[in-house]
């Protein structure tokens, strides 16, 4: 239970919800045992009104006393449809408080551990895949919630119940009581390893319905490489492969299933036949009247459920502590990218490397090594390297996703680590390697590191980025909505609609990460033309493997294996006769080799 500890703050919210269940459990149990006892009441009357009835009838007397009898008869029937009314109104509050209660704590388990994820580093989720993530905000919360729901009601219901018959059994008869419940630990016991066994089986249900929603949604994803390569059939089989062990996990768990009830009615049906023998031999030697055998077995059926929700509870709760376990293993990492002083101020966008080295805390593959530049604000810095040489590297540090191992990033003068960071990231435009476009229109991407939607901006930016005649090529416009993960648009229409969602920022900074690499030169040389003029009086870094990109900078490094190892400006690196000229002679050719 110790994991489960770290959810009774919401118990405590809600404490008002909960109070009020426990109160409206213990008034509906006790319309449960109520009409046990007038049962045994309207019975034991029934038989001594016959005892009675045959010598009244001879005296003439039969008409009226079975007129008072059948009224007496009906008043008993008229009370135990109340109470039975009053127990189903009572249950209904019952559900109206714990189980809401329980949706409520689950909404806010779910906001809570959505906004921890946001605030995790990157290094977060380069080590965690995002199904484990899905599944503890979805299948571990949702366990979670059955613990603080139906497990609460059914073991406050087993708690408050219990003693109740228990002690009414016992005021009748300690015996009969005793022979009536020698069943129900076995039934416990039993449910409870029914139970065990369903779950072991529901996990590997779930474990093989997820690994045959992960083929079909890859299978789907890739379906023109499928086609392409015509493994379709192949494709076929495998999902039958899949389907098949899915089916026989499926009828596995039916067939554990199937024994539950059977079992649950076989000791309730014993525990009525113990009830039965040793109440009528009760009855005979005239101990107890009649109406206690039905009272008897009107309890052991009332302590049926409550007795085989107890391992059904156990269960549950053993279920909710291990997903709390990590749901907790997760609320527990902090975020090790913090402000040190908070600082909100509008930058100017001088930005100074000093000594920069950075390790990636997950892999240990040194990415920067000891690099050192300066950029004056308005100025650009283009960063050329080959795959691998750190270029990726000094975006993510530049937008803080990292901090640095070592050495220092200034901005405006001032250690980045200062200046509050989403204050920060917001006067900066990033347009990643790896565009990323939401299931949305076009103009709400555009628009989406906007505080509030500018039709006029959306378009300025879209022509800047020189995808506006395309957007409006489409029937519908800015208000075409682009499929998963921007399917609907080419890769080039992509990277221009980021370019441009990254520019509707009007941002100080502007991080361009190999932002044209699906672009054809024509279209790239469009888009450097409109860059030159976004870039005036606006701090930019220009991070490609193209030199074509850089050649608009103001200063260059070129990055090899984490070094910087040459700098300066296209004319002067071009006369060194070095790395970069050398890839800019490549790069030429093989752009006229593809041309001609």
């Amino acid at each position: 239970m110790k994991p489960l500890w770290r959810i009774n703050k919401y118990l405590y919210k809600y404490k008002g919800l909960l109070l009020l269940g426990i109160i409206f459990t213990v008034i509906s149990n006790i319309f449960v045992i109520i009409p046990a006892q007038l049962v045994r009441i309207a019975i034991d009357y029934v038989v001594e009104s016959f005892s009675l009835y045959r010598p009244l009838m001879k005296g003439g007397l039969g008409e009226f006393a079975r007129e008072n009898f059948l009224d007496f008869v009906f008043v008993f029937g008229i009370l135990i449809l109340v109470m039975a009314l009053l127990r189903g109104f009572f249950l209904f509050l019952i559900r109206q408080t714990i189980i809401i209660m329980s949706r409520k704590v689950e909404y806010d388990m779910k906001n809570e551990i959505f906004e921890h994820y946001q605030n995790l580093p990157l290094s977060f989720y380069r080590k965690n895949s995002t199904g484990d993530l899905m599944a503890r905000i979805s299948e571990d919360v949702s366990r979670v919630r059955m613990y603080l729901g139906p497990a609460i009601m059914y073991g406050l219901n087993l708690l408050i119940l219990f003693p109740l018959v228990i002690f009414y059994m016992i005021s009748v008869n300690p015996e009969l009581t005793l022979y009536s419940l020698l069943p129900l630990p076995i039934l416990s016991v039993s449910i409870y390893f029914v139970n065990n066994l369903i779950n072991e089986r529901s996990e590997k249900i779930q474990k093989s319905l997820s690994e045959l929603s992960t083929f079909v949604q890859e299978a789907f994803s890739g379906i023109r490489v499928l086609k392409a390569f015509v493994r379709e059939e192949d494709s076929a089989r495998e999902f039958t492969k899949a389907s098949e062990e899915y089916k026989h996990k499926s009828i596995e768990l039916t067939r554990v299933n199937a024994l539950f009830f059977p079992l649950i009615m076989a000791l309730v049906g014993i525990s009525t036949i113990i009830t039965v023998y040793a109440g009528g031999l009760m009855v005979i030697q005239g101990e107890i009247g009649y109406g206690v055998i039905a009272e008897f077995i009107l309890y052991v059926n009332i302590l049926t459920w409550p007795v085989t929700s107890l391992g059904w509870v156990t269960s549950i709760v053993q279920r909710a502590a291990a997903s709390q376990t990590r749901i907790n293993e997760f609320l527990d990492i902090q975020n090790d990218i913090v402000s040190t002083e908070n600082l909100k101020a509008e930058i100017e966008g001088d930005i100074e490397v000093k000594d920069l080295t950075f390790v990636y805390p997950d892999s240990g593959i040194k990415a920067l090594d000891h690099i050192s530049f300066k950029i004056k604000a308005g100025e650009t810095l283009g960063i050329i390297g080959t795959t691998g040489s750190g270029k990726s590297t000094i975006a993510n540090l530049l937008m803080r996703m990292y901090d640095p191992t070592s050495g220092f990033i200034e901005i405006d003068g001032k250690d980045i680590r200062r200046y509050n960071i989403s204050d920060l990231r917001r006067q900066m435009g990033f347009v990643p390697q790896d565009v990323f476009l939401f299931s949305d229109t076009i103009s709400n991407n555009i628009a989406f590191g906007l505080d509030h939607a500018d039709q006029a901006l959306i378009e300025k930016a879209a022509k800047d980025a020189d995808v506006f005649q395309n957007i409006i090529d489409f029937p519908k416009g800015f208000e075409t909505m682009l499929g998963e993960r921007g399917i609907t648009l080419s890769g080039g229409q992509k990277q221009r609609v980021s370019i441009a969602r990254a520019i509707a920022k009007e941002p100080k900074i502007l991080i361009l990460d190999d932002c044209l690499s699906a672009v054809d030169t024509k279209t790239e040389n469009s888009i450097l033309s409109a860059l030159k003029r976004i870039m005036e009086n606006r701090t930019s870094v220009i991070i490609s493997h193209r030199v074509s990109s850089a050649k608009l900078a103001d200063h260059i490094i070129v990055l090899h294996d984490g070094k910087i190892i040459e700098r300066g400006n296209h004319e002067s690196l071009m006369s060194k006769k070095g790395v970069y000229a050398e890839l800019f002679e490549k790069q030429t050719q093989s752009s006229e080799s593809i041309e001609g």
